[in-house]
Order: C-alpha cells, then sequence, then structure tokens
C-alpha cells in the first residue's frame, strides 16, 4: 500500500481533467439525490439504473414522501435493476433513518453517512463529493483499477486503495479522482486489455503489460 518515490499525481490528473472536463458542472444533484442513486448502482451499471431512479424520485421525491413509502411499491418501480429488493428495503430503511436521526437532512459527514442503511464508504464519498463538493475519495473498480496500474497504490481491494490514496494523494486532487478515472475506465483504461496506444498518461504510468496499437491504427496518440 505504499506510494512510489516520485508520483506524478499533478501531471496525471492534470492530463486526465483536460481530457475529461467537468461538463455537469451547473447541474449538480442535491445530496438526496446522490446518496440514493449512488446507493442503487451497488453491482449495477449507472445506464441501467437511471431509468428506475427517475422513476422512484417521481414518486418519491424527498426522504420524508420515500420513508412513508411501502417496500413493495418502491420494489416495482426498480424492479429492473439487479438486487432489486434488497436496494427497495434499504432505500425506504434510508430515507426513515434520515427523519429520524438527521431531521430530514443528508449529513455532510463520512461517518453519518455510513450510518444510513445501504451506504458504504463508496457511497457516502460520492455524496461527500458529488453533493456538498467536499473532498474525499470514493474508490470504485475504475479507480482502484487505474492507481493500481499507475503504480500509485499497490492494493487487492477497493477499501485498502481508498486508505492508501487518502495518505499520499494530495487532497486538492480528492474532489476529481472519482471523476476522471470512471471516465477514463470507460473509454482507455478499460478492465482486460487497456487502448495504451490511445492513453494521455501513458508516459507516467507503471504498468507493465501496455497494449500496442493495433495494425490498422497508424498514428496511435500517446
Amino acid at each position: 500500500m505504499t506510494a512510489p518515490k516520485k508520483p506524478n499525481y499533478d501531471a496525471v490528473m492534470a492530463a486526465l481533467k483536460r481530457r475529461y472536463t467537468d461538463a455537469a458542472a451547473s447541474e449538480r444533484a442535491t445530496p438526496w439525490e446522490v446518496v440514493l442513486f449512488t446507493a442503487l448502482t451497488a453491482r449495477s451499471r449507472d445506464e441501467q439504473v437511471e431509468p428506475a431512479f427517475r422513476a422512484l424520485m417521481k414518486a418519491y421525491p424527498t426522504p420524508a414522501a420515500l420513508a412513508r413509502a411501502r417496500v413493495g411499491d418502491v420494489e416495482r418501480i426498480i424492479k429492473t435493476i439487479g438486487l432489486y429488493k434488497s436496494k427497495a428495503a434499504n432505500a425506504v430503511a434510508m430515507a426513515k433513518t434520515l427523519i429520524r436521526d438527521f431531521g430530514g437532512k443528508v449529513p455532510a459527514d463520512l461517518d453519518a453517512l455510513c450510518r444510513l442503511p445501504g451506504v458504504g464508504r463508496k457511497t457516502a464519498s460520492c455524496t461527500l463529493v458529488y453533493g456538498f463538493g467536499i473532498p474525499a475519495i470514493a474508490v470504485d473498480t475504475h479507480v482502484h483499477r487505474i492507481v493500481n496500474r499507475l503504480g500509485w497504490t499497490s492494493t487487492k481491494h477497493p477499501p485498502q486503495t481508498e486508505l492508501a490514496l487518502r495518505r499520499h494523494l494530495p487532497e486538492k486532487h480528492w474532489l476529481d479522482i472519482n471523476r476522471v478515472c470512471v471516465q477514463f475506465g470507460r473509454d482507455i483504461c478499460v478492465p482486460g486489455k487497456p487502448k495504451c496506444w490511445q492513453c494521455p498518461v501513458a508516459k507516467w504510468c507503471a504498468y507493465p503489460r501496455k497494449t500496442p496499437a493495433p495494425p490498422s491504427v497508424k498514428n496511435p496518440a500517446t
């Protein structure tokens, strides 16, 4: 879990931020929307969850409304996503906990967020970053894979990766690390064989099995 002696945090983050601009900066979601959506995305892709989430928010737009819902009704709304039964139960329980313990407001604190049903450290960190603009490190599979390939960490599991990044990654990058890694991980640094010939940060990357450009690519961007 140690970082390299001379990590290129600033150079890598600058390159990724240039490539993946924060186009949604003017359309921030509320903390309630972020925590609920992120909890629903566990083991599911965002694009699969979005229609169910929109339908759920239309039916129950506030924690107070969702706290009064029957779990079975929530199940029917989100039944197209994975683990919908447990997620429906957690969503209603989350809303009830917010009403009972936090006055109906999503707390802006990592430990308090983790007290909500269905909320782990990744969801809590996403809520801080995307809902409140508070620096936190949300480690999903993309972040875990990419920072290990870069050589920033040498970890086996996302919780270990979060701890390593909290120790070594300058806090000025915490608000952006999840966003740029998610986009980068879907676009270039994909699972399996990454598209290293297109990578804007290849020269700083420690990954030993860099993928060469296929024959059809005449002038790969590095």
